[in-house]
């Protein structure tokens, strides 16, 4: 029986009329939309240039800061949430998803580009070979990743932590509250659908220009639309296969085999290439990587415009952009349970690690060759087509038709497991954020993504592909710089939440037990550690009464609010709040470890606390031992930091009782 689509109607069918307008151009424009195309391109990199430049230095600025620093400790989900997938098989997923076509197609073709045609250095030279490895590593370096980073952290942080859907717009919630609901929420994502698309077909064009050339190398096949075309019909036909299985099963199981394969690769060419050599250079390009880093993150070459930072840093910045809702979204749906620290971590530093060794392998044995045996002729082949370089690297390198074989297959895996991805990461935004849509809706974008690639190859080739990913990531520029904005905001209100003691409003309620407790208490607290019946009985005799008289309070003055128990050890109380998590504060029962040298004869090994928890996910603290008062304050303690994070009237709700009400009832108050 079929199953209706689960859309947002105005998303899905908004990034339907932008993509098909592109797309029109294309096709019943043909002859001129090479020129359209391109024209749209030039005017975005002349006007904003420099805003791409800046805004991808603050994204690394941004996440390191995030990563180093105090918010680094914060979880993406509870503070008890667990990582979904092994470490090995998370860092294979992002990697895959990330880079793979590309590494693919410019591993050769551009050291050799830029060893043959240098921003400023004597072409063919030894500081033109320097020049293009550290241009080559600062394309594919922890710049691109940060974009990535900042997408998937902002997705991951609000849907996992905050219980918001897992669409681009919920990372804006902070600043726009509920009108992330409303049309700038549609706009938000359907900006993110579009860019997705056309940067996902950007690399499908790549991809597929390299299948073709590899044919052409091995098999004699032609070179155009003629082959291209039916290449596509099959590796979105075999994406659609693998959509269907689902995310652990075919995306985990493609992206570890193509890791897997890469990496045997790569490690053929070292062996048979200069070993040694590549080894010091790798050293040397990491120095030279690492000098020149703050310089080009900011170097427009304002002083001496030339076009090569347009045909290549700027249209790698947007590239990365246009690529940021797909790739962010899809490591944000496998990093549940990591740590803020964990995450940028391993989402800057091991996949451009990787990166870094690749293209030394790959760019400095080629230009080793070309230099030496080959003559030049390497330089020449890349010259005419860049898509042909791999091939031709591998003339001169042992086994060349298992290589070349090899290579041809990695690009189709790449092929198919991007096309996946992106369907299922567009599908999720398109549907308001849900990951458990129907099989069809899923394939519909699949073929989407081959659709639009394939029109926008006749139309233009590869330029009107990448024109058409320049200007799908200049709006998305600014909703990623929203989005760090939010990212402060709301971490800072995390933390706020998580420790109260050191961060408690002037004037208000400390949110710690100890702050509310006569010493003698708690010194009886000390002397006498609570067994599980104390607990239990705390439990009934004062949290519940507690938290059902704020319950009903709350209920009162207009903010419905319940009560929940589960069994003799957890009691919980709860506000629902529309467009963000619920309000809850809750206390359960939970036993500590006694260290053992603290052991007197006789003692228990287990100490019993009664631990508060939150939907935020903050760390919990023990209250046995509050009267109900105290207890009562401590929550309106909490409530007050959760309508500051959310911005709602924290002066109604909490200070609006009439001034003859007495503060807390002698009904209220217990042993």
């Amino acid at each position: 029986m079929f199953k209706p689509f689960i859309i947002n109607k105005p998303v899905f069918f908004g990034a339907l009329l932008v993509i098909g307008a592109f797309v029109a151009v294309g096709v019943l424009l043909p002859n001129q939309a090479g020129d359209i195309f391109g024209a749209i391109q030039t005017n975005i990199l002349q006007g904003f240039g420099w805003f791409y430049l800046l805004a991808v230095g603050i994204f690394l600025v941004t996440v390191l800061l995030l990563c180093f620093g105090r918010y680094g400790r914060l979880k993406l989900g509870p503070d008890d949430a667990t990582p979904d997938f092994k470490f090995t098989s998370w860092i294979a997923m992002l990697f895959a998803a990330g880079m793979g076509i590309g590494l693919m197609f410019y591993a050769v073709g551009e050291p050799m580009t830029h060893f043959m045609a240098p921003p400023t250095a004597e072409p063919r030279s030894v500081a033109a070979m320097r020049e293009a490895m550290t241009v080559t590593f600062f394309h594919w370096g922890i710049h691109a990743w940060a974009i990535y980073a900042v997408v998937g952290l902002s997705l991951a942080y609000f849907g996992y932590r905050y219980n918001l859907p897992l669409t681009i717009r919920s990372g804006l919630y902070p600043l726009l509250k509920e009108r992330i609901n409303g049309p700038i929420g549609h706009a938000v994502d359907i900006f993110a659908i579009v860019g997705t698309m056309f940067g996902i077909a950007t690399s499908l064009g790549v991809g597929v220009s390299q299948i073709n050339a590899g044919l052409s190398y091995l098999l004699d096949f032609p070179v155009g639309p003629i082959v291209q075309l039916p290449l596509i019909a099959l590796v979105t036909a075999l994406a659609t296969i693998s959509v269907a299985t689902g995310l652990d099963r075919g995306v985990r199981i493609l992206s570890e085999t193509n890791l897997v394969v890469a990496i045997l690769l790569m490690l053929f060419v070292l062996v048979v290439g200069p070993t040694a050599q590549l080894f010091r250079d790798l050293v040397q390009n990491l120095g030279l990587y690492l000098d020149t880093l703050v310089l080009r993150t900011f170097n427009i070459y304002a002083y001496q415009p030339t076009p090569w930072i347009d045909a290549w840093t700027l249209f790698y910045w947007a590239w990365w952009i246009s690529w940021s809702p797909f790739v962010g979204m899809f490591i944000a749906r496998i990093s549940r349970g990591r740590t803020v620290r964990e995450f940028v971590t391993a989402v800057l530093f091991i996949p451009a690690g990787f990166t870094f060794i690749w293209m030394t392998v790959f760019g400095n044995t080629a230009m080793f060759i070309d230099t030496g045996i080959a003559a030049g002729e390497v330089g020449q082949a890349i010259a005419a087509d860049v898509a042909t370089g791999l091939f031709q690297f591998f003339q001169y390198l042992p086994f060349s038709g298992i290589t070349s074989t090899l290579a041809i297959l990695l690009v189709a895996i790449f092929f198919i497991t991007s096309s996946d991805s992106g369907s299922l990461v567009v599908d999720s935004i398109a549907a308001g954020g849900e990951t458990e849509t129907t099989t069809g809706q899923r394939v519909f974008w699949c073929v989407m993504e081959g659709v639009v690639a394939a029109a926008l190859l006749l139309a233009g080739g590869l330029g009107a592909l990448q024109s058409a990913t320049i200007a799908s990531a200049l709006p998305f520029t600014f909703v990623m710089l929203g989005l760090v904005w939010s990212l402060y905001l709301g971490m800072r209100a995390d933390l706020a939440q998580q420790y109260p003691q050191t961060n408690a409003p002037a004037g208000g309620t400390a949110a710690h037990p100890a702050a509310g407790l006569t010493w003698q208490r708690r010194l009886a607290l000390i002397m006498h550690a609570p067994d599980r019946r104390d607990v239990e009985h705390f439990l009934e005799a004062n949290a519940a009464p507690a938290l059902e008289q704020v319950a009903r309070e709350l209920t009162n003055r207009g903010r419905p609010a319940s009560v929940e128990k589960a069994g003799s050890g957890n009691v919980a109380l709860r506000s629902p709040a529309e467009g963000v998590r619920d309000f809850v504060y809750g206390v359960a029962l939970t036993s500590v470890p006694v260290a053992n040298f603290a052991l007197a004869a006789g003692e228990p090994e287990l100490r019993y606390e009664a631990r508060t928890y939150f939907s935020s996910g903050g760390s919990g603290y023990d209250v046995m031992g509050m009267h109900r008062d105290q207890l009562i304050a401590d929550v309106l303690a909490q409530f007050e930091r959760y309508l500051q994070l959310t911005h709602s009237s924290a002066t109604q709700l909490l200070h609006a009782a009439p001034e003859h009400e007495p503060r807390a009832s002698s009904e209220a108050k217990g042993s």
